[in-house]
């Protein structure tokens, strides 16, 4: 303002001695700076000479000298009010948003997390599983083997063959056999002619037998002669029965080598199916010391058992009749439905493991089951329908310990240690945010599967605590992984 008053005037606004309206009608028709023509200097740029009307004018009636500068600052003081005044309610709008933000952030501020994590009690079904592995086997297996050596000439059958009892299943060559049987027969003959020879010998030492005792009885006769013919008489009795022996044995072995004969050719014992064959035409079979095994024959793919390895911990709760779920990774979703029919008595000690056999019997309609499939078994050891039941984790949960102001651990007293049957619970008392309060429960407790236990103390409608969040409510310390 004072700028423009300035140039209005043509003179310095903070020059008391000049007043604002003495501008002389030069200084109007000519601004300032101007040059006149003929280069003489502007007007309002010459001062007045001394002893002019302009000053005579001002020191008769004109304003004080100071009543300028007086009006100047009063205008500049007034902008400058003008300008806080505005500053000032910028800065309220701004201190207002401020605290409304602030209100706004503590009324909208979310509740503290809670402090522990609980699981109701719910009901359901509780059914407490053995679960194992075994190998699927079938029900009947045969294992046929070759009872006398040599070598294969036919073979009658292959793997997944059908086979009915008394079929010839392979040949063994009959050549050597049949002729040792020729043999032992005619061996048998010759015993046969050397029994009459040796009854004629008899016939003969009888009847001088009988004429030395008539004629010792006559008195034409000696005892001696008596004596040689009773001893002739007993060698050849002697002779007889050697003979009749001899044949007896003969027809032994001529029976053993018919026999043999009739092991070469391999008969399947049962009805069943071939699921292994060890031998092919051609090959020689060597029954010295123990009879190998040529075929195994299974005898009904209908019905087949799986030999589970029960642990020794679990073997206590399984019995006979129970149910067992059996599946093989090759029908993957699919139960085949089983019952347990032994729980055998002889361990197995595998690198100080201890287990036992339980034999389960398993229903093949569609035959998908195939023998030395690995299986796993689970076997319904107990059930409990419709029961209530609370989480395992519920009754594994512990406490973290107290922290005093320093952050160290306050230790609590021990607690009582349970009898079997018996569990212990923690109970949500107080569900307010950031203050929650538990207390621990002894409740009974029934079987379990793995995820669920039952339940046999009435809780009623209440929360039970299964785990404990880190945070500021459990002394700003981690409690770290759980290992159960």
């Amino acid at each position: 303002m004072a700028d423009s008053m300035a140039r209005a005037t043509g003179r310095d606004p903070l020059d008391a001695s000049t007043p604002a309206t003495q501008a002389t009608p030069e200084a109007e028709r000519v601004r300032p700076g101007e040059a006149q023509p003929g280069g003489a200097r502007p007007a309002s740029a010459a001062p007045p000479p001394r002893g002019s009307a302009s000053a005579q004018g001002t020191r008769a009636g004109g304003p004080p000298p100071g009543r300028g500068r007086e009006s100047l600052e009063q205008e500049l003081s007034k902008v400058g009010t003008k300008r806080w005044l505005g500053r000032l309610g910028v800065l309220a709008i701004i201190a207002a948003l401020v605290a409304g933000i602030v209100v706004w952030r503590i009324r909208t501020r979310p509740p503290p997390p809670p402090r522990y994590v609980t699981g109701d009690v719910t009901t359901g079904d509780v059914i407490e599983v053995v679960q194992s592995t075994g190998q699927v086997k079938p029900l009947t297996e045969v294992q046929v083997g070759a009872q006398v050596s040599g070598r294969i000439t036919k073979v009658y059958v292959d793997f997944n063959s059908i086979v009915k009892a008394g079929d010839v299943l392979a040949e063994i060559d009959p050549t050597l056999f049949g002729a040792q049987i020729d043999s032992n027969q005619a061996q048998l003959e010759a015993a046969n002619a050397s029994v009459v020879r040796s009854e004629a010998s008899l016939g003969t030492a009888k009847q001088r037998l009988d004429r030395a005792k008539k004629m010792v009885a006559e008195g034409v006769g000696s005892q001696a002669d008596l004596d040689t013919a009773q001893g002739a008489y007993d060698v050849a009795l002697a002779d007889l029965a050697a003979a009749k022996a001899q044949v007896a044995q003969l027809r032994a072995v001529l029976r053993s080598s018919t026999t043999n004969l009739q092991y070469t050719r391999i008969f399947s014992p049962i009805d069943g199916v071939v699921i292994s064959r060890a031998i092919d035409p051609g090959q020689t079979v060597a029954a010295s010391f123990q009879a190998p095994t040529l075929f195994v024959i299974a005898q009904d793919l209908r019905k087949m058992r799986v030999l589970a390895d029960i642990d020794e911990a679990d073997v206590g709760r399984l019995r006979e009749g129970i149910e067992a779920d059996v599946s093989v990774d090759a029908f993957p979703g699919e139960t085949f439905r089983g019952t347990v029919s032994q729980v055998r008595y002889s361990p197995l000690n595998q690198s100080g493991v201890v287990t036992y056999a339980a034999v389960v019997e398993v229903d093949n309609p569609d035959v998908k089951l195939r023998p030395g499939m690995t299986a796993t078994v689970s076997i319904r050891s107990a059930e409990a329908k419709g029961a209530r039941r609370l989480p395992n984790a519920a009754l594994r949960f512990k406490p973290a310990p107290e922290r005093d102001k320093d952050g160290k651990e306050i230790k609590a007293p021990p607690l009582e240690p349970l009898p079997p049957k018996k569990g212990r619970v923690y109970v949500l008392t107080d569900a307010t945010p950031g203050a929650e309060k538990i207390e621990p429960r002894v409740v009974d407790v029934g079987i379990t599967d793995g995820i669920f236990t039952a339940l046999l103390t009435d809780l009623g409608p209440v929360k039970v605590v299964i785990d404990e969040n880190d945070g500021p409510s459990t002394g700003g310390r981690g409690r770290g992984p759980r290992l159960f």
